[in-house]
């Protein structure tokens, strides 16, 4: 094993013992805390470093009620107790930043005229940041809740109107309690899921 790991109680937090959050306790999450989360997030690997994930965090009472109808069953009431909902999107223009992030070639004309790359691109990655999003999350002490259920269409009119932006997923993030917490579901043992050639 490598003497950088990280110990089996940061392992537990971010993988083992964590849980899918259906409950939360009333404790708000702060500005410079879902700042932090982004500011660790942000490293992860991206091809061509081109981060074409977009967060808008969904805190305020106000703007919870304008996601609210655009969320399917369950995910509604749990979104409304939750202190935030973080609607994770991608940029469809995320290229035209490449400039910038990736400087050493032009890699923008990669990308121009290209849908199909585009599409695949931004999904990819921004899901990839959506990943590390959830595991900067946990490691800086906050619980997860990411959800499928929601109407994109209306996610994408109501939050991302005027922009290249879409949405991809919602996850709530707070301080999550055993309330409405499902039984641990099992996982594929690595002789399903891994081969070794």
């Amino acid at each position: 094993m490598s003497d950088k790991m990280i110990n089996d109680e940061a392992l537990d937090i971010i993988f083992r013992a964590a849980r899918t959050r259906n409950g939360w306790e009333d404790r708000p999450v702060s500005e410079t805390l879902m700042q932090a989360v982004y500011d660790l997030m942000k490293w992860g690997p991206t091809s061509a470093n081109c981060s074409p994930a977009r967060f808008v965090f969904v805190a305020s009472q106000a703007a919870k009620e304008r996601l609210k109808p655009h969320l399917l069953g369950s995910n509604a009431d749990k979104t409304m107790a939750a202190p935030a909902c973080v609607i994770i999107g991608h940029d469809m223009e995320f290229y035209e930043r490449l400039p910038e992030l990736f400087p050493h070639t032009d890699a923008k004309s990669w990308f121009v005229g290209n849908d199909d790359l585009i599409r695949e691109t931004a999904f990819r990655n921004g899901s990839l940041q959506g990943a590390y999003f959830m595991i900067a999350a946990r490691a800086l002490g906050l619980d997860c809740g990411p959800m499928s259920g929601f109407d994109q269409d209306g996610v994408n009119k109501e939050f991302f109107a005027g922009t290249t932006c879409k949405a991809n997923f919602l996850c709530n993030i707070g301080y999550g309690t055993d309330e409405n917490l499902f039984e641990r579901s099992p996982r594929l043992p690595f002789d399903e899921a891994c081969r070794i050639i």
